[in-house]
């Protein structure tokens, strides 16, 4: 407008007709793209052009304000005047920059978070996708989710949390199988280290017993049991085979996330609100978790999902499932955004995967059909029903393969429905086998521990948690069948 008062009529109006076109065109991309504005915010490719599109706007931005002013200066101003405008034209220039410049700051940090945890495929570890079939036509999609134990007095990393999540993906429905940490007698995959533990894993020296939470550091320590895979990928790769071979179902990918690392993240996102039904000792002084409605912090959250004190390890795992499903639940995108920063530096200090950024979009289209109602249940392999000191593998194989088998018509008790775990969607079948039937590559056969043992067998159990938390079965349900979280999880 300020070309056309000073006569400037062609200048003035292609300014004029560019900046309403560019309006026209941002306005009529969003209602288009607007159902897949989250698909397109996982693309690293797409988001430095956005970042550096924005900064190449707001510098014509300010360009056109500053030459605006030049050219409708009156002459002969006053030495005041003259200061006036120029605070006006600051204030102008101040009003476009910044939002422009914070826009442009958070789509670079989103960009570099993801690609610093999140691999393009062919490379450090992640595999190639056929973005036509990111599924690679699998009915069910797995992924390990792991939660690693490196604290600052121990030696390594121990996966103290280990679930495969099987998502569908055509419905986004969900099945989280937990893998107890202290699992015993377990053949390793075929190759070097099935050639070193031909009768199953027994550890590295006496002071480990040989449970299934040392594999992933195993792997690190000895690079010569997944040959030709890089440090820092040996020990996800020798522990999904591994898992594999436990479950007889695939697993695709896996997340790792550090525990220490999660309560920044829970920090970040200022605080995780939960429902505690009996005191949980918290801290080393003596301190207490009471029940009742709480508003968790970093350090508490911790303690919620760690503890065992009262307890023991499967009361803990089923807190660790409830504890992931509050956060999903309470992460809106108003509170992402406003501590995008901080929630971003804690992500990229405390997660490792090898999901590769190609799969990104597929996966947040997956993950929204899982939010929007899909049912989420969870089976735990743990006593009463399986007996970590001698497992019996093959009631294990039986139980993963029927839970993940299609169900015309599930039980109200067998899954539930409602919101779950914003954690890349998970699971599946073997491939060629909806039933689990098949064996994956790497899982053992003939093993002695193949053989029934003295576990329960496929029996409703009604054992409940020792300290009253969430255990991994509600009374009444049978423990031989994937539950809902819902009924798991106090609300």
């Amino acid at each position: 407008m300020a070309h056309l008062c000073t006569g400037r009529r062609k200048l003035g109006a292609a300014l004029t007709v560019l900046f309403l076109a560019a309006v026209a065109a941002l306005a009529a991309w969003y209602l288009v793209y607007r159902p897949d504005l989250l698909h397109l915010a996982v693309r690293p490719n797409l988001l430095q052009a956005v970042a550096g599109g924005m900064l190449l706007v707001g510098l014509a931005w300010l360009c056109v304000i500053i030459r605006s002013y030049q050219i409708t200066r009156p002459g002969g101003m006053s030495i005041p005047m003259r200061g006036v405008g120029a605070i006006v034209v600051a204030a102008l220039c101040f009003g476009v920059a910044v939002p422009i410049s914070w826009a442009a700051h958070t789509t670079y940090v989103a960009r570099s978070t993801l690609t610093s945890i999140f691999h393009a495929g062919g490379t450090n570890g992640a595999k190639q996708i056929d973005t036509k079939d990111p599924w690679d036509g699998q009915s069910r999609v797995n992924v390990l989710l792991l939660g690693s134990d490196s604290a600052y007095d121990r030696e390594g990393t121990r996966t103290d949390s280990m679930t495969v999540a099987s998502v569908d993906t055509r419905t986004g429905e969900t099945v989280l199988l937990g893998v107890p940490r202290n699992l015993e007698h377990f053949q390793m995959p075929p190759g070097p280290a099935r050639d070193r533990f031909p009768d199953g894993f027994t550890g590295d020296g006496p002071e480990t017993p040989g449970l299934l939470n040392e594999v992933f550091q195993y792997a690190e320590d000895h690079p010569d049991m997944v040959p030709g895979v890089a440090k820092n990928h040996r020990g996800p790769t020798l522990l999904k085979q591994t898992i594999e071979g436990i479950l007889h179902q695939r697993v695709d990918y896996y997340i790792m996330v550090d525990m220490f690392g999660f309560a920044d993240i829970v920090d970040a996102v200022g605080g995780v609100k939960v429902k505690i039904t009996q005191p949980i000792p918290y801290g080393r002084d003596g301190g207490v978790l009471q029940p009742g409605e709480r508003t968790l912090h970093g350090k508490e959250a911790l303690w919620y999902g760690r503890s065992r004190t009262d307890s023991d390890d499967y009361a803990r795992m089923g807190r660790q499932k409830c504890l992931l499903r509050s956060i999903a639940r309470q992460a809106d995108p108003a509170t992402v955004l406003t501590r995008f920063d901080k929630l971003a530096a804690a992500t990229k200090r405390a997660i490792s995967t090898d999901i590769p950024q190609e799969l990104l979009p597929s996966l947040v289209k997956l993950s929204e059909k899982v939010k929007d109602g899909a049912q989420i249940s969870t089976l735990a392999f743990v006593p009463p029903l399986i007996y970590t000191g001698n497992p019996d593998f093959a009631l294990i194989r039986r139980l993963a393969a029927k839970a993940l088998s299609p169900s015309p018509t599930p039980s109200p008790t067998a899954s539930g429905s409602g919101s779950g775990p914003a954690t890349p969607p998970v699971a599946g079948t073997p491939s060629g086998s909806a039933s689990g039937s098949g064996r994956p590559v790497g899982s053992p056969t003939g093993s002695p521990s193949e053989s029934p043992s003295e576990s329960p067998s496929e029996s409703p159990s009604e054992t409940p948690s020792g300290d009253g938390s969430p255990s991994t079965g509600a009374p009444g349900q049978d423990r031989a069948k994937p539950i809902s979280l819902d009924s798991l999880c106090p609300s």
